[in-house]
C-alpha cells in the first residue's frame, strides 16, 4: 500500500520534476516551455486584476505564478483554485458551443495546478488538473481528476530515468507465454508488429526492434499531459498521463490512462460512455464506446470498440470494429469485423478481411499443461457459428469454417475451402472453391466493401482487398499439387491428372494426408471441380492484371519486356495487410540489421517505396502465373494464345457476374425467408428489391467495362 506524505502548502504544484532528473542549469519547466509551441508574451496580474480575482472566490498560493497575456478577463474567472506556474491564454467575451453544450469562455469552479491553458478555453467544474498543456477552445466540464507523472510515457513502451524495468509496458501478442512480445509506440503498424513478432530466432534483429523503438523516445522527465485544440472532455472520471490529439470528444469515461490519442480535424476520435483505457495507443479517427475495457493495446486508425468490448494485450489494425467481444494476445490487420457478446479470440495472428461469427471460440481451449499455443489465419478468415478450434492450427485464405467443435489442431493449406466436422462419419470434410462455387455474391462483395471502409486520409501503403492477389494465388497454385497428390494416392500412382481431366469414377474417395492431428479422415470432395477452378481463376487473374494496369497500346511491348527478362512467379509476404515479396522483406530485414535503416520512420517509408512498385511487382506475378499454368513461355504468346486467354477471362467474368445474382436471388425465393412477410411488396419494402441491389448493379455496369477493354486489347493483337 502506498503511503501519504505532508509537504508544506506552498509547494503544491512545484517540484513537478524530482531534483535528482533536473539536468544542470534546468528549472522544472524546461520541457513544458518546450512542448508549449505558442510564443505569447505572458506577463504578472495586476493588483486591480488580482482584487477582482478575489472577489469572484478565487485562490491562489501565488499570485505572481499566475500568468496571463493582454487579453484577460479575470471576470470571467469564478471559484477556482491556483497552485504552481498557471498560463492563461488570450479570452474573449464569448461562450463556445458543442452540439447541445454552450459554456462561457473562462475558469469556473475548478482546481488549477501548474497548467497551460490555451485562447478561449471553457473550463467548469473541473475538480483537479494538475500538470497539462490545454490547446485553444478546449471543452472541459464536470472532470473529476486529471493528472500527469513526471515519468509519464503516454502508452510508449519506453522508460524514463529512474523507472524500473517492470514497469516498462509490453504487447504480448500471438501467444500468451510472452515470447512473441513487442514494445507499443505510437505510430506502430500492423507491419512492425508482424515482423517484430516472427524472426524470433534471430536475436540481432531483435535487439534491433528493440533499440530503434528506445532510440526514438527521450528517457528525459518532467513531459506534460496535452489536450488538442478544440477538444471537448465532458461529465468523465479519471485522466492520467494522456496525450489527446486536436477536435477529440470525450464524455462518460471512468478512466483513461497512460494514452496517446490520436484525433485531428479530419480523422476526429471519439470515446464514450463507461469506457476504461489503460496503457494503449489510439489512432486516428476511432470510435471508442459503452462500457469497452482495453489494457496493453494499440487501436489503429479509424477502428472501433464498443457495447463492452474487452481488448487485452492487442493490436487491431486499421478499419476493424469489435463490438461486445473479448480479444485477448491478437494481432489483427486490417479490415476485421467482429460482433456479438459470446466471440472470443484469444492467441491469435490474423490476417485481415477477417469475420467472427457468434458463439465462435478461437483459441483459449486449455489443451494443454502450458499457456495455449498460437491460431495463424490467412486473409478473409471466418470461423462459423459457434467453432471452436485447438492450438495450434493454421488456415488458408477465405477458409470458412462450420458449425462445430474441433478437438485437433487443423493445418488447412487450401484456400477458399469449407471446413467442416462430420461428427456421424468421424471425419472432416473440406471442400475447396466453396465459395466460388455456392457463395460467389458474399466473397466478391468482399473487396468492394473492405475498399469503402477504408477510411485512411493517406493511403502510402498498399492494403491488398481484391480476392485474387499473389498470396491466394500462390496458394492455388500450392493446392494444384496438393489435389494431384491427393488424387494420385486414391487411384494407388495412376495418373492424377487423367482422372482430374474426367476419366475414371467420379465417386472416388480422396483424402488429405497431415491436415488435422488425428487418426481420422480428413476427406477432399469437389476435387475434380476445384482442380478446374483453380486453374481457371490463375488464368482469369493474370488477364484482369494485363487488362487493368497494361495500356492496350503498351502490351506488345510490356510481353516483349517481361519475356526478356524472364520474371519468376515470387512468392510474397503479408506483411500487415500489404503484400510483399519476400524477397523484399528479407532485404529490408537485412537493412534493419546492418542499421541502413535505423528509425521506424524510416522503415515506414520503405513500407511505402514498396507499395509504390506493388501494382508492378503483381503485374509481373500474374504474367508469370500465367506462363506457369499454361506451360506456354512469354516469347510464344501469340495472337490465338491472347484470343483464348481474353475469351475465357471474359466467360469467368460473366459466370462471375451470374453467380452473385443467384446467390442472392436464393434469398429471395426461400419460402422460409418470405413467410414473415405478408406478401412480396412487403419483404421488397422491407430488404429492398432485388433488382436494386447496388452490388448487383454495379457488378454489371463492372462487366460492361471489362467487355470494353477486353475488345481494346483484341484490337492490338
Amino acid at each position: 500500500m502506498g503511503y501519504i506524505n505532508k509537504i508544506p502548502l506552498s509547494r503544491i504544484g512545484y517540484d513537478f520534476i524530482p531534483k535528482e532528473f533536473l539536468p544542470e542549469g534546468k528549472d522544472e519547466y524546461y520541457l513544458r516551455f518546450e512542448q508549449q509551441k505558442n510564443k505569447k508574451d505572458y506577463r504578472n496580474l495586476t493588483e486591480e486584476e488580482i482584487n477582482i480575482l478575489e472577489m469572484n472566490g478565487n485562490e491562489s498560493s501565488n499570485w505572481q505564478d499566475v500568468l496571463v497575456t493582454d487579453k484577460f478577463l479575470p471576470k470571467q474567472i469564478k471559484r477556482n483554485k491556483f497552485f504552481g506556474l498557471v498560463r492563461i491564454g488570450d479570452m474573449e467575451e464569448v461562450y463556445l458551443e458543442y452540439r447541445d453544450i454552450r459554456l462561457p469562455v473562462g475558469i469556473y469552479n475548478s482546481q488549477v495546478i501548474s497548467c497551460d491553458l490555451g485562447d478561449c478555453v471553457a473550463l467548469h467544474q473541473v475538480r483537479y488538473i494538475a500538470h497539462f498543456i490545454v490547446g485553444n477552445e478546449v471543452i472541459l466540464l464536470n472532470v473529476n481528476e486529471m493528472e500527469t507523472s513526471s515519468n509519464a510515457k503516454f502508452g510508449n513502451g519506453i522508460l524514463k530515468e529512474g523507472d524500473q524495468d517492470y514497469s516498462r509496458i509490453y504487447l504480448e501478442l500471438c501467444n500468451e507465454n510472452g515470447g512473441r512480445s513487442v514494445l507499443p509506440f505510437d505510430g506502430m503498424q500492423a507491419a512492425d508488429v508482424y515482423l517484430w513478432t516472427r524472426n524470433r530466432q534471430d536475436k540481432e534483429l531483435q535487439q534491433r526492434f528493440w533499440d530503434i523503438t528506445n532510440d526514438g523516445f527521450s528517457t528525459t522527465r518532467g513531459y506534460y499531459s496535452e489536450i488538442g485544440d478544440r477538444t471537448v472532455i465532458k461529465n468523465s472520471q479519471i485522466f492520467k498521463n494522456v496525450k489527446i490529439g486536436s477536435d477529440a470528444y470525450i464524455k462518460g469515461i471512468s478512466k483513461l490512462k497512460n494514452l496517446t490519442i490520436n484525433s485531428t480535424a479530419e480523422a476526429y476520435t471519439q470515446i464514450g460512455e463507461g469506457c476504461e483505457l489503460v496503457n494503449g495507443i489510439i489512432g486516428y479517427g476511432c470510435r471508442v464506446f459503452y462500457g469497452v475495457k482495453a489494457v496493453r493495446f494499440i487501436l489503429s486508425s479509424y477502428s472501433q470498440l464498443k457495447y463492452g468490448a474487452r481488448l487485452i494485450n492487442s493490436f487491431l489494425g486499421d478499419n476493424s470494429t469489435i463490438s461486445c467481444c473479448e480479444v485477448l494476445n491478437s494481432l489483427i490487420f486490417p479490415a476485421h469485423e467482429q460482433h456479438h457478446n459470446n466471440s472470443f479470440l484469444c492467441a491469435s495472428l490474423i490476417k485481415g478481411q477477417s469475420n467472427m461469427a457468434a458463439g465462435a471460440t478461437v483459441g483459449s481451449n486449455h489443451n494443454s499443461r502450458a499457456a495455449d499455443g498460437e491460431i495463424i489465419a490467412g486473409r478473409g478468415f471466418w470461423p462459423g457459428l459457434c467453432v471452436s478450434l485447438k492450438h495450434n492450427s493454421r488456415f488458408a485464405s477465405y477458409t470458412l469454417i462450420v458449425k462445430g467443435d474441433f478437438l485437433h489442431e487443423l493445418d488447412v493449406r487450401i484456400p477458399f475451402s469449407l471446413v467442416s466436422n462430420d461428427v456421424a462419419n468421424n471425419q472432416v470434410v473440406i471442400v475447396p472453391g466453396y465459395w466460388f462455387m455456392y457463395n460467389m455474391y458474399a466473397l466478391m462483395r468482399n473487396t468492394n466493401k473492405f475498399i469503402s471502409r477504408d477510411k485512411r486520409c493517406f493511403k502510402n501503403q498498399y492494403f491488398e482487398y481484391d480476392i485474387l492477389a499473389p498470396d491466394t494465388v500462390n496458394e492455388l497454385f500450392s493446392s494444384l499439387q496438393e489435389i494431384e497428390e491427393a488424387v494420385s494416392r486414391a487411384l494407388s500412382g495412376g495418373n492424377a491428372l487423367e482422372w482430374l481431366n474426367g476419366k475414371g469414377a467420379a465417386d472416388m474417395e480422396i483424402t488429405l494426408l497431415n491436415t488435422e492431428f488425428s487418426k481420422r479422415k480428413v476427406i477432399l470432395t469437389k476435387a475434380r471441380e476445384a482442380h478446374s477452378l483453380f486453374r481457371k481463376l490463375i488464368r482469369y487473374y493474370a488477364a484482369c492484371q494485363v487488362l487493368e494496369h497494361i495500356p492496350a497500346d503498351k502490351l506488345k511491348e510490356t510481353i516483349h519486356a517481361f519475356a526478356t527478362e524472364q520474371v519468376g512467379r515470387e512468392e510474397f509476404e503479408n506483411i500487415g495487410s500489404q503484400l510483399i515479396p519476400k524477397t523484399e522483406v528479407k532485404q529490408l530485414l537485412e537493412d534493419i540489421k546492418s542499421k541502413k535503416l535505423d528509425s521506424w520512420s524510416g522503415i515506414h517509408q520503405r513500407y511505402h517505396a514498396i507499395s509504390a512498385r506493388y501494382l508492378q511487382d503483381k503485374t509481373n506475378h500474374a504474367l508469370a502465373s500465367l506462363v506457369e499454368i499454361t506451360g506456354v513461355s512469354a516469347s510464344a504468346w501469340h495472337k490465338g494464345f491472347w484470343m483464348d486467354i481474353l475469351n475465357e477471362a471474359l466467360e469467368t467474368k460473366e459466370w462471375i457476374c451470374q453467380e452473385i445474382f443467384k446467390t442472392r436471388s436464393k434469398d429471395y425465393e426461400n419460402p422460409f425467408r418470405m413467410m414473415v412477410y405478408e406478401n412480396r411488396a412487403e419483404m421488397d419494402e422491407v430488404v429492398g428489391r432485388l433488382e436494386d441491389n447496388s452490388f448487383i448493379n454495379l457488378q454489371a455496369s463492372e462487366l460492361e467495362k471489362f467487355k470494353k477493354a477486353v475488345g481494346e486489347i483484341k484490337a492490338v493483337l
